[in-house]
Order: structure tokens, then sequence, then C-alpha cells
């Protein structure tokens, strides 16, 4: 520890303690979130952010359910006119928009959000305020994005919203702006969110947690962060530059004016790509945390699924251009491409097989949890091998634009995204509540998604190979499509029925499961050390860690050491978290936690009247909005006057 950090910990020298009531009512009364509306626009808790996160993403997973069931209903049959060309568009794009970008990212921000803290010994995440602020743009985003939806001017180009189309030449509405606008607003968020994780993880573990024992999840959060701070800007750069192309006749994606169509695809897809890992590698390290607790066993080769997680993000840099192989691009290129493509199955086949040795020498039971986890292998290894086959140029000059890429994407994306997640909600349920989902409605919840997913997109592979290509919204009778299409149509309602099985699980078990207690499945890590729903405080003395498996050290034996959970510091001198060391997790400094407050939701508020300006043109209104913002960030930065008071009463 350096001369100066001696210093900073000598100046406020914690008190060491040991858990007692008393202890509990003092921190209680120093971090809970005052009561009343006003109260819960303010707080800054990570786990009523956290919490907020993941309702508002089950529920846009609901409404972009709904979309794709409509799309469905259009397409059961040859020639059917359920919805407009223009009408599929919206829907399709819509759809596309709501579970790729306000469903897939979000749902796992929320999951981390409750519980990097509770993993990490913590009393909160490292930058509260931008947590708030993160979950308030998401929403004032989702809402802006869908506004245009409502009335009739959604999205229209697909999620990829690729130019020419998107320009104004040939999209003259507000569908194109409002998407622009709407995206750029969702990467403020994103990477506000992403900065906060990694700073987290970083400095604010517990003693004596190196690196190399934080949770799986950890690491797939922490690298998928890294990876949308670096590409956000990209996606967020494109969407500027087509707002200026439509609104003031620009020419980045206009090759009358010197531009390049092309350069879009490069710049979305800079993006996209690395944005696939960073829905999927978190909800990987779900399965990597979770499925262990049931296999009574530790995950095998620890040290290799952490490094394969982090060498699958830094290949998936490099391999964005095989969503481009059909656009006439040098052959040298497409051949390091597809290499990078083919190569980056590697680390993800490191996970698999980590998770199957797991299973085999383990003692699996088989929980609702497990069966969700369990079934990620299976979806996996299909949505990557549909993948891989698509690495090849030669195959996917043959695939693409068919319905086997829309086998591929929803392998992937519902696979390795929706199955982890709705595992994981079965496994942190009780942490969240103190209730137990019912587990009998649980089996009937799996089966019923599981059959009906792979009813809905076993057969997509077969249309498309059989030529249908994605993006139509209709087909004429006599192509072949007309079976296909309708056991998908099938499938499709079948695992919906799954999913609402789930959410009738999930508000039944909420306000009658049976309690859960702290610890209901044995599980190894911090946050089942501690009560069910956790107190605002989350730890009453910080715990001290020996081990990977704090809660498992006896059964495990696996040295002399014993990680200390009863005894720590206090940190009960006002609104108190410990930051440590980056590697070895060594003690540095105390942290003062800011308290409650309306600055990011004001700030939120503004951010949207200057969007809301752009999108309408008004340059006035806009100029009220921009100084709302300066307003609001100068009220976010201002000393609080109530964090100088009960810091006196605190010390007095």
């Amino acid at each position: 520890m350096t001369p100066a950090r001696s210093q900073r910990m000598i100046a406020d020298t914690p008190e060491i303690g040991e858990v007692t009531q008393a202890l509990r009512d003092r921190l209680e009364a120093i971090w809970e979130t005052k009561p009343g509306f006003v109260g819960w626009l303010a707080s800054v808790d990570h786990k009523e952010i956290g919490l907020r996160y993941i309702v508002t993403a089950f529920l846009l997973l609901a409404i972009g359910g709904v979309e794709a069931l409509v799309m469905r209903l259009q397409l059961i049959g040859p020639d059917r006119h359920l919805l407009t060309p223009e009408q599929y568009n919206q829907f399709f794009s819509t759809h596309g928009m709501t579970m790729i970008f306000l469903y897939a990212s979000p749902i796992l921000s929320g999951f981390s959000n409750y519980l990097f803290p509770l993993f990490l010994g913590s009393r909160d995440m490292a930058f509260p305020r931008m947590n708030a602020l993160s979950y308030w743009v998401y929403l004032a985003s989702a809402l802006f994005l869908y506004a245009g939806f409502v009335v009739g001017a959604g999205p229209n180009d697909g999620w990829f919203n690729y130019v020419p189309y998107a320009s104004r030449e040939y999209n003259p509405g507000l569908n194109m702006d409002i998407y622009a606008l709407g995206m750029i607003l969702l990467g403020i968020s994103t990477s506000v969110g992403a900065a906060n994780f990694i700073v987290t993880v970083f400095r604010c573990r517990a003693p004596g947690m190196s690196i190399n024992r934080m949770p799986v999840i950890i690491w797939g959060t922490l690298t998928a962060s890294v990876a949308n701070l670096v590409v956000i800007p990209a996606v967020s750069l494109a969407f500027f530059l087509l707002w200026l192309d439509r609104q003031f006749g620009t020419h980045f994606f206009d090759p009358a004016g010197g531009g390049q169509p092309l350069l879009w695809q490069h710049l979305f897809w800079m993006f996209g790509h690395p944005w696939v890992y960073a829905i999927v590698l978190p909800a990987m390290g779900m399965v990597s945390d979770g499925l262990p607790v049931f296999c009574r066993h530790p995950l095998v080769g620890y040290t290799a699924v952490a490094l394969a997680t982090v060498a699958t993000m830094v290949l998936g840099f490099g391999v964005w251009v095989h969503h481009m192989f059909a656009t006439g691009l040098p052959g040298l290129s497409l051949s390091f491409f597809s290499g990078a493509s083919i190569l980056i199955a590697i680390p993800s086949a490191v996970a698999i097989f980590a998770w199957i040795a797991t299973i085999w020498l383990g003692r699996p039971i088989l929980t609702t949890a497990f069966l969700f986890f369990a079934s990620m292998i299976l979806l996996f290894v299909i949505g990557g091998v549909s993948g891989f086959m698509t690495a090849s140029v030669p195959v996917d000059w043959q695939l693409t634009d068919t319905y086997f890429i829309v086998a591929h994407i929803h392998y992937v994306l519902i696979g390795i995204n929706v199955f982890p997640v709705v595992g994981a909600t079965y496994f942190w349920f009780p942490k969240m509540t103190g209730r137990l989902m019912d587990e009998r409605l649980g089996r009937w919840n799996f089966w019923t998604m599981f059959a009906g997913f792979n009813i809905a997109f076993l057969p997509m592979h077969l249309t498309g190979l059989m030529g249908m290509p994605r993006r139509v919204y209709t087909y004429p009778a006599g192509m072949g499509f007309t079976t296909l299409n309708l056991i998908t149509t099938i499938g499709s309602f079948l695992f919906a029925a799954g999913v609402l099985m789930f959410f009738w699980n999930v508000v039944k078990s909420w306000r009658g499961g049976a309690e859960a207690g702290p610890d209901p499945w044995k599980g190894p890590t911090l946050e089942w050390a501690i009560p069910s729903p956790p107190p605002p405080y989350n730890f009453a003395v910080i715990p001290t860690i020996a081990t990977r498996h704090p809660l498992w050290e006896d059964d495990l034996d696996e040295g002399r050491a014993r990680s200390t959970l009863d005894r720590g510091m206090t940190l009960a001198h006002g609104k108190e978290a410990l930051a440590t060391t980056s590697l070895d997790g060594e003690p540095d400094m105390i942290l003062k936690m800011p308290e409650d407050t309306l600055a990011p939701l004001m700030l939120t508020l503004a951010l949207t009247l200057l969007f809301a300006a752009m999108l309408g043109k008004l340059w006035w209104l806009a100029a009220i909005g921009s100084g709302a913002v300066l307003a609001a960030l100068i009220f976010w930065t201002w000393p609080r006057r109530q964090l100088l008071e009960r810091e006196a009463a605190v010390h007095g």
C-alpha cells in the first residue's frame, strides 16, 4: 500500500466489529430509501434500480413478443393481408429493435445492477447516481422510440437501418429520425452503465477478493462493459451522421455527394457484432455461476472460462465483416474475416465443455433453474454451429438474407439470452424477494418454452435452405413454404404460452411463494450469506474473502484459509463504502457515498426535452433543452447540504 493510501486509511480508520442488532439498526437508518413517491424517484439503491431494469426489460420482452406473434399470423399462410407492407416493416423493425436493444442488454444490466455489490461484498455500486441515470435514460429512450411506433411512424428499415432506404429521399417521414435520435439517447444510458460496472469491479470488491476469485458473471459483464464503451460511439456516430444527412443535406452516406452507403454497414456492424457478445457473455456467466450450485461441484476450468470470456470479445472485434460478405468487398478481407469468424468458435467451446464437465463430475439436482441453464448448452451448440456455417464465405453467399439467418439469430439471442435469464430469475428470485418460485409450474414453464422454441425455429433452417427470403411480408402459394411456416407459427404461440407461464409464476410467487430463507440453494458466493431480500446496506460488516467459494470452504477444504463473514469493517459513520486495489483486493480507502437525489431524473428529463426538440426541429426549444441539461449538471455537482448535515449529525 502506498504512503498516500495509508494516510487516507489512517485519517479515517474504520471500526472493526461483529454483526449486532444495534449495528443493523444504525446502518438501516443510514442507507434506507426515504418512503413515498418522491423517495422512490430519488432512490440510488442499486437493488431498486436493478429491479426496475428487470421489470421494464421483461415488459418490453412481452411487447416485442406480441409484435412477433402478429408477424407470424401474417406469415402463417401464403398471400395473407393481415398487415400492409408498411405495417409489416414497422412491426418487423420495432420487434428487432425491442428484443436486441431494449430487452437483451438491459435485462442483463438489471441482474448485474442488483447482484454486483452482493457478489463483491460491497455496499453499493461505485457511482450510485450514474446508476440511477442509466435506468432513467433507458426508460426515456424506450418511450421515445415507441412513441413513433404508436402513431404509425416507427422504424421501418429493420433494426439494422440500412441506407439508402433510411435516407430522406426514400424514407421522408419521421420514422428514421425517431430511431436515430432514440438510439443515441439509449447509447448514453449504455455508456454510463458500462463505466459504472467497470469501476465497480475494479474498485469495490471485498478485501481479499482478487480478480481470480470473482464469479464468472462478473467477468462476462466486465468484458461486455469494456466492449460497449468502445463500440457504442461507433453506432452513435452512425446514427448522428444519418440524422445530419436527413436534416441538413450532408452526404456522408450519399454517393451523389461523395459519400458511401457501405460506410453505414461498417459503422453499424463494428458495433453490432461485439454487441451480440455483450448480450450473451453475461448470460453465459449466469450459467457458469448457477449450474455448479445445482451440480454441487465447482465450475470445471474456472480460469479457462474467464480467459475464454475475454478472448471471445477480443476476437469479436474482428468479425464484423461476416455480416457483409455479400457486399462486394475484396477477397483478401473476406478471407481474413472468415478465418476470424471460424476461430471465435474456440473460446465459446471452452465454456460449453466446462459446463458439460461440471454436470458430469457433479451430482445434479433437477430444479427448474437447472433445466433452463442446462438447456442453454444444447441451444448454444445449435446456434453456434449455424453461425460457424455462415463464417464460410461461399456458404454465407447462399444463406444470407434467407430464413436460415433468422433461425440462427434467434437460437443465439433466445437460446443464449432468454433461457439463461429465465433460469437466473428462478435462481436469484428467492434472494430478491425472500420467496421461492413454484417448481411444479416452473417445470411446465420450462418444457412449454423449450418445445415451443424448437418447434418454432428449427423449421426456419429448412425454410431458409429452401430459399425463403427474410424481411418479406408475404409469399405466394406453391413455393413449398406453407407447411413449415404453419409449424413455425404454432411453435411461436406455444413458446409465448410458456413465457406467460413464467410471468404468472413470478407474480404468483412474489405475492405468496414459500419463504426462502437466506440460502435456499446452498450456494457458494457472498449473496447467499445475507438475508433475503437483502437489507438496504447489504452487508452489516464488510466480509474478508480467502477463497473463490467462501460459503463452500468447509465442504471443499481447498486450503487452511477461511473467509470472515461475521466480523469486519463496520463503516457506520455515514453512508460509506470500501474501495480496494484493482488486482489483489487490498483495502485502499473509504468512499463517501451520495444520498438519494432527483438529479439523475432531472438530467434525464432535460435530455429528453433536448432530443424531442431536435426531432421537431424546434431550435428555440433545443436551446432551452440544452440550458436545462446544463442546469441539471450543475445541480448534480453542487455540494449537498443534506449530506453535510447528516455527516455532522452522525459524528456529533
